[in-house]
């Protein structure tokens, strides 16, 4: 007979990849996100492209984000049909204007990390 004990304290949840990058990008929390980031990173911010080092992401991305505090961040879009690559087209809302922001995930040695974010000027 097999007995299963579980710990009693605070319940852990288990989070969506997806939201808890929109949520460290609502919070301006740069440091938090750089610790998700893939060993490069493909970074779009307006017309600046490039393919990143997780350090040269941070460092574009906290230049970024000083200049354009968030107010709001709201998921769009979001495709999961591949299990090893998450997907999502986030609304953000900064002081300085409305962004369309993409995100890509993929699956290394077990964990999402972020390969691919896209900041771009929302369309209109």
């Amino acid at each position: 007979m097999l007995l299963f004990y579980l710990p009693f304290g605070k319940p852990v949840a288990v989070t969506d990849p997806i939201d808890n990058t929109a949520e460290l990008i609502k919070a301006g929390n740069i440091k938090e996100l750089a610790k998700t980031f893939a060993s490069s990173v493909e970074l779009t911010i307006l017309a600046d492209e490039s393919i990143a080092t997780p350090a040269q992401a941070e460092a574009a991305l906290t230049t970024f984000f000083k200049a354009n505090p968030v107010k709001s961040v709201t998921v769009v879009h979001r495709v999961n049909s591949n299990a090893n690559i998450k997907f999502a087209v986030l609304n953000m809302v900064t002081a300085g204007g409305t962004y369309r922001t993409s995100i890509s995930l993929k699956l290394v040695n077990g964990q999402f990390v972020l390969n691919e974010l896209r900041i771009e000027a929302e369309k209109k």
